[in-house]
């Protein structure tokens, strides 16, 4: 839901970066490469150890090169599979780091095994809602719905709500460490929704296409 109007003002507001990299000659896929390692390296050194504000401020500094590579592929008129395809590829990666990380907070000094699951299930369900989207694309489906929680609003409510709640810890803000919980407890379930939307979808598409293949193998 977020992509289709976050997505078109951040554009906006980066293709001036875009093109300044451009100009120093620093490829698409180079920025992937460097934003992904950005956000691993936030979360892994960060969210484990309970420091979500610095962890949030450094992921969300590299978070952006998703889309600045593609603006810059753009301006090139370069757009090709590969770089489609390495992008979706670390954004796994990259979602993979975040939710990692914060699993470890829960197992370890976090100290909160439920949430630690809750965090597993926000791992797990992310990966499955791209996961459907591709697999259906992949055999010829349209794939027509957007879903209540894509990737842009995991990591919005992820990474806005686990900032605040850093406020608690890193500047002795109190009562808003209970903001990470729920976002979790909302990107879980918001994701499990997404999955069951877009399976629905696929069945039926896929129901409409055999019943159009049989139509034009009943005619021929």
């Amino acid at each position: 839901m977020l992509n289709k109007y976050a997505r078109a003002f951040f554009t906006r507001v980066l293709t001036p970066f875009a093109a300044l990299l451009l100009r120093l000659r620093v490829s698409p896929d180079a920025v992937t490469c460097v934003g992904t390692a950005g956000v691993m390296a936030g979360a892994l050194a960060f969210y484990p150890r309970g420091e979500f504000f610095w962890g949030t401020v450094v992921i969300t500094l590299f978070v952006f090169s998703d889309l600045i590579d593609g603006n810059m592929a753009r301006q090139l008129g370069t757009s090709s599979r590969w770089g489609a395809f390495l992008d979706s590829t670390l954004d796994r990666v990259a979602d993979a780091a975040i939710f990692s990380a914060l699993a470890l907070w829960y197992a370890g000094n976090g100290d909160d095994l439920l949430l630690c699951a809750v965090t597993l299930v926000c791992l797990a369900s992310g990966q499955v809602v791209s996961y459907t989207k591709a697999r259906g694309e992949s055999i010829g489906l349209p794939v027509k719905v957007n879903g209540l929680v894509e990737r842009a609003e995991r990591l919005t409510i992820t990474l806005v709500l686990a900032g605040l709640a850093g406020f608690e810890r890193t500047f002795s803000v109190p009562h808003i460490g209970v903001l990470l919980p729920i976002a979790l407890w909302v990107v879980a379930l918001g994701s499990l929704v997404t999955i069951v939307q877009r399976v629905i979808t696929v069945r039926r598409e896929a129901a409409e296409a055999d019943a159009a293949d049989a139509a034009r193998n009943g005619a021929a």
